[in-house]
Order: C-alpha cells, then sequence, then structure tokens
C-alpha cells in the first residue's frame, strides 16, 4: 500500500528493524520494511522456533524459553539480540513491551531508534488514573474516577479497571455493592498476575456505550493528524470481536467528529506525543463522549484505517522515527472498512481458547488477512489465541459485512476451534447491519452462530470414509449381497455424538430423511437433500474429521479403559498455569463453586465443582504447569 501524496525521507539512520514481538504483527512489521528496503530481525521463543514469522526475517535469535515472563518481556534479552544481528532500530508491535517506558528508555540508552513515542508520553499515558488527570487538565472529557469508598447505590453499575495494562485483563462490571469488594480483589490480583501492578480503581458504567476510538499521527515538529475514527464497540469479556472505518454512530452524528478529532490532537499536544497512537472514548448515543485511555502504539485494528485513507501506518512510525515532516492535513477517509478478529477458541465449550496443529489455513483473496499462522503451525498455550484479522473494505458498508461474511464461510480452517461463526453471524445480523453496534450488543442480541449441520456433516463423514477404504474392484464399500444390518459409524462434535447408519444396496444409498448419494471419494461428497443437490468437502486427519465448516471427531467402536477417568474427575481443558487453588482435600463443595484457576492464552479460566461432594483429590498447586486433559481434582458424593 502506497502512501497518498506524501514524499517520504529516504530512511537514513535506520537500515534493519528488530521487531520486539511475535505471529501476526511481527509478519507485518517486517512486510513493511521489506518494502522499504531495510532488513529485518526476529526475535522467537523455543515454542515459536518454527513459527512463520522467524523464517521470514533475514535473522532470527532465539529467547531461551516459551513463557512471556521468560522471552518477550525481557526487555534486556531483546535489546542484546538486537545489537548481535546489527539491527539499528526496535519496533515493539503491541502488547508484551510495546507500552513500556523502561524498556523505550533502554532500547535508545543502548544506541538504537525506538519506532515509537516518546518514554515521556509512553510514561504519562502508563496509568490510566494519572492520564485521566491530564487530560482533563487539557479539556479532554473525562468520566469521573471513583475510589471504592466513594461508590455508593446511585453509581452502579462500575467497572473495576486496572491502571495498567489492557486487553480486558483486570476489569470487572459490578452491579451490587454487596459484590464490590471481592471484585476489587479478584481484578486487582489478574492484573498484579498480567501487568506486574495490581492497582485498580472504578469508574461509572456506560452497560451500552460506544467504544470509538481516533488513530493519530505526529511528527517531530509539532504537526498532529488526526486519522479517521474507529468503532470497536462490539467486544466479548472486554476484548473486541469486530473492528471498522469510520464509526456507524459518527457517520449517523457528523457534528460528533470534528469534536472527536480536535479532542484527540487535545490529548496528544498535552503530552508532546510523536508517532502513531490511538486515543478512545467511551460515547452515548447523543454522541456525548469521554476519554478512556490512550494507546501509545500501533493498535491491532490498524488495518481498517489503511484501507480506508490508503495510508501505510508502519511506513509512517519508520519514517517519523527518522524525522519525516508531515503534511499539514491528513487524506480523506474514504469508503467503510470492517475487521474481524478470528480467534482459536471452542464455542462447544464456553469459547475456551484451543490448542494444537492448525492443519490447514486457507482463505480467498478477497479480502485482506493479516495473520501469524499458516498450513502446519502449532497454537501453542502460551500467547494470545488469535489466529488472524481478516478485513474487508469498499465503497458500502453493508456489502463490505456481507462479502467479509462470504469469506470467513468458505474459509478452510482446520485443526483448531474457532470463533468463525460468531463473526458471520454478527456480519450478518440485522442490527450490526443498521449500525446498532454498541457495547451491549451481545446482551441484548444473545451470541449466535451455527456449525451448519453436525448430522449431515457426519454422514459425509462416514461416507467419505468408506469411499477411502481397499475394496474388491467394483464393490463399493458397505454392500451386500443380502439385506444386512446398516453401516454405522460415531462421530463427536463438542460433547455432542452423532451416530451414523446407511446402507448401500443396488438402488444406492439407504438412509433416514430423504436423502440420496450422489458421488463419493475420500474428499468429496455430494448428497441429495430433499431434492437439493449439495457438495461437501473432506479433509481427514489423525483423530480429525472436517466437513466444510464441522470438525467431528471419530468416536471408536471399543474404549481403552485406560483412556477412561474417574467419575466427578475436574480435567485441565486447555495446557496451562494453575495460578490459584481455592479448596484443600477433604472440604466439602457446591456444584458450580469454583475450585482453581487457570492461566492460559493470556486468559483466566475457572475450574469449578461439577456437583456437591467432597474433594476427595487435589493433584496440583498454584504455579504448576499442566497439560490438557490432566486430572486436576476430583469430587466424590458426600459420605
Amino acid at each position: 500500500m502506497s502512501l497518498p501524496s506524501i514524499d517520504l525521507l529516504n530512511v537514513r539512520r535506520v537500515s534493519s528493524v528488530l521487531v520486539a514481538n511475535r505471529g501476526e504483527i511481527a509478519r507485518r512489521v517486517f512486510r513493511t520494511a521489506r518494502s522499504m528496503g531495510l532488513s529485518t530481525v526476529a526475535v522467537y521463543s523455543t515454542a515459536d522456533a518454527e513459527a512463520p514469522y522467524v523464517g521470514e526475517a533475514d535473522a532470527a535469535v532465539h529467547l531461551p524459553g516459551n513463557a512471556p515472563g521468560e522471552t518477550y518481556l525481557r526487555g534486556e534479552l531483546v535489546i542484546e539480540a538486537a545489537l548481535r544481528a546489527g539491527a539499528d532500530a526496535v519496533h515493539p508491535g503491541y502488547g508484551f513491551l510495546s507500552e513500556n517506558a523502561g524498556f523505550a528508555a533502554a532500547v535508545i540508552e543502548a544506541g538504537l531508534t525506538w519506532i515509537g513515542p516518546p518514554v515521556d508520553a509512553i510514561s504519562s499515558m502508563g496509568s490510566k488514573i494519572e492520564s485521566k488527570k491530564l487530560m482533563a487538565a487539557a479539556g479532554v472529557p473525562v468520566l469521573a474516577e471513583l475510589t471504592p469508598a466513594e461508590v455508593s447505590e446511585a453509581d452502579l453499575p462500575v467497572l473495576v479497571k486496572a491502571s495498567a495494562g489492557g486487553g480486558g485483563r483486570g476489569m470487572r462490571v459490578v452491579s451490587r455493592l454487596a459484590d464490590l469488594a471481592a471484585e476489587i480483589d479478584a481484578a486487582s490480583a489478574e492484573a498484579l498476575s498480567a501487568f506486574g501492578d495490581g492497582t485498580v480503581f472504578c469508574e461509572r458504567y456506560l452497560p451500552s456505550g460506544r467504544h470509538i476510538e481516533v488513530q493519530i499521527l505526529a511528527d517531530q515538529h509539532g504537526t498532529i493528524w488526526a486519522v479517521g475514527e474507529r468503532e470497536c464497540s462490539i467486544q466479548r469479556r472486554h476484548q473486541k470481536v469486530v473492528e471498522e472505518a469510520p464509526s456507524p454512530l459518527v457517520e449517523r452524528i457528523p457534528s460528533m467528529r470534528p469534536l472527536l478529532f480536535d479532542a484527540a490532537r487535545k490529548a496528544a499536544a498535552a503530552i508532546s506525543y510523536v508517532g502513531a497512537g490511538t486515543v478512545e472514548f467511551l460515547a452515548d448515543e447523543d454522541g456525548n463522549f469521554y476519554f478512556l485511555e490512550m494507546n501509545t502504539r500501533l493498535q491491532v485494528e490498524h488495518p481498517v484505517t489503511e484501507e480506508t485513507t490508503g495510508l501505510d501506518l508502519v511506513e509512517l512510525q519508520l519514517a517519523i522515527a527518522d524525522g519525516l515532516h508531515l503534511p499539514a492535513e491528513p487524506p480523506p477517509t474514504v469508503g467503510h472498512a470492517i475487521e474481524v478478529r478470528l480467534y482459536a477458541e471452542d464455542p462447544q465449550q464456553d469459547w475456551q481458547p484451543q490448542t494444537g496443529v492448525l492443519h490447514k489455513f486457507q482463505l480467498d483473496s478477497s479480502v485482506r488477512v493479516d495473520s501469524g499462522v499458516e498450513d502446519g503451525s502449532v497454537v501453542s498455550p502460551y500467547y494470545d489465541a488469535m489466529l488472524a484479522k481478516v478485513i474487508a473494505y469498499g465503497p458500502d458498508r453493508t456489502a463490505v459485512a456481507r462479502r467479509l461474511a462470504g469469506a470467513l464461510e468458505r474459509a478452510a480452517i482446520h485443526g483448531v476451534g474457532t470463533n468463525r461463526e460468531l463473526l458471520t453471524w454478527i456480519l450478518r445480523h440485522p442490527a450490526f447491519l443498521a449500525g446498532e453496534t454498541d457495547t451491549a450488543f451481545f446482551a441484548t442480541h444473545g451470541i449466535g452462530g451455527s456449525t451448519g449441520s453436525p448430522e449431515v456433516a457426519a454422514l459425509a463423514a462416514a461416507l467419505a470414509d468408506a469411499a477411502g477404504r481397499v475394496q474388491p474392484v467394483r464393490v463399493p464399500s458397505g454392500w451386500r449381497n443380502l439385506a444386512s444390518q446398516p453401516q454405522r459409524k460415531s462421530y463427536r462434535v463438542g460433547e455432542t455424538v452423532y451416530d451414523v447408519e446407511y446402507r448401500r444396496t443396488r438402488d444406492g444409498l439407504v438412509v433416514d430423511g430423504n436423502i440420496r448419494l450422489i458421488e463419493s471419494t475420500p474428499d468429496r461428497v455430494v448428497l441429495e437433500i430433499d431434492g437439493v443437490r449439495r457438495a461437501f468437502d473432506v479433509a481427514t486427519y489423525d483423530g480429525l474429521v472436517c466437513v466444510g465448516p464441522v470438525s467431528l471427531i471419530p468416536v471408536p467402536r471399543f474404549v481403552d479403559p485406560s483412556q477412561q477417568v474417574a467419575a466427578g474427575s475436574l480435567v485441565a481443558p486447555m495446557p496451562g498455569t494453575v495460578i490459584r487453588v481455592g479448596v484443600q482435600v477433604g472440604e466439602v463443595v457446591k456444584q458450580g463453586q469454583p475450585l482453581l484457576w487457570l492461566e492460559a492464552m493470556k486468559m483466566e479460566h475457572t475450574i469449578a465443582a461439577p456437583a456437591d461432594g467432597v474433594v476427595g483429590e487435589l493433584n496440583v498447586e498454584a504455579g504448576q504447569q499442566v497439560e490438557v486433559g490432566a486430572v486436576l481434582a476430583v469430587v466424590g458424593e458426600n459420605a
């Protein structure tokens, strides 16, 4: 993507850039750096050794270990890697050390160019509490901070928030005063674990607000751009799911835009900002808005701004760091762009993050895909569960939403569960298409999405399996000279098992329902269902069959007793770290009572008692790493 009407400097100080990050954002920065003629350096953990971004870099340095605290959060190791590899600049990406003022200072002290804002600007925005005071003084509208002791019934509901960090960590909505103390303690513990700072505060919660942010760019010479706004209101667990530019609310109330842009520029000027950043606001349906925070880095959702302005924000970051003079005004926003975040998570298991081998990852060329994975990538438990950002652009919002939904529906994603169906459900929802995209979207409309028909997918899987078995010439699998018992196969989707029965006779396939087999091969089955012919692509892997968007696990006819666990066993749903244990052996517990907590893929997961009973076994302790399927505890019946 080329920059419109901007003469970039020949980058003189920078010839090689290290990206202090991983996955999708590392690939994104490398792509622009290569187009500018710069060489690239990656850092990688042991778990990321085979990740695509590592192979795409001109040089790569290993950071021994897996967890972020051992690797990507070790600023001194990252700087050492840059010096060893001959890099002369460091781009932090987002997350990890991107908003760590100490790391930025250390990069500069090491004689490297920091592709980010001044250290003081990062520091001033690092505390949400202090940043709100600064913004209020600069004339930016803010929601008043409340100390826990100040919160009254009249203030409810309130939002408990971590002062440091973001991404929904250390955040709780409280609707009853009786719950406030416990939720503050829980939010503080999570914030301390995630960011090393357990400070939290409260503010009034707007249950149906709009999350609107302004992209800013500022050069070293005093020019500050407000480069369009984005709306990121559809969130689950306080994490963004869908982002778009421009905002449907601002399009409806165009008088908001100049006020938003003015507030964003004031925020940047107040802290002498340089580089790319984002000023986030919470707005109501009348167009009133309040400062939330400022992200002193590139945002995950930056592609929608790029698509609607023609700018390459990474290129501008690099050029500004080298002294670029921005023109007086930014380019205008044209058209509409929507981005969705595709996560590895299982909708059948309360959207828990998923790990494993991504056997196939393929989306068509009608959309932009910024991804950290490819066919054969391993999704590990150590990092964020996002597989890719999928972005569509066009002149009309509704057409863009439908094209993006269609691309997701046609995608081949095999090996881990994803939130694809949720995303397509949102994009096709009448409320979304009408621009009704506030933060209460899921509370209002529920959470939908369907993987199609598991019953028909199971039948297609069984027929493809039969077609792939070696048979005597011209004798189809399952054929019998005399009528006999039907062929039977079973497949599991989530916790539901689907049994398939069919017979093949001289007259063709016999199955319950009005279904006729047209064609079957190991990788494609064509059925006529109620007079409508449909084709199903089938992909088979070890222990997994994918039929279109449906993932099925073959159920063996005979179960190995050694693989069974005792009744009442609580097993780890994914690899992770035990961060808290709330019970002891012999303790009486109630159904649904939290027993212990796991941390995996940047999220905290509660393991609760499956029924009333007594803790008979407790096999883990805080700090222990566990693998998926490990028995954590056993709850037996009361004596």
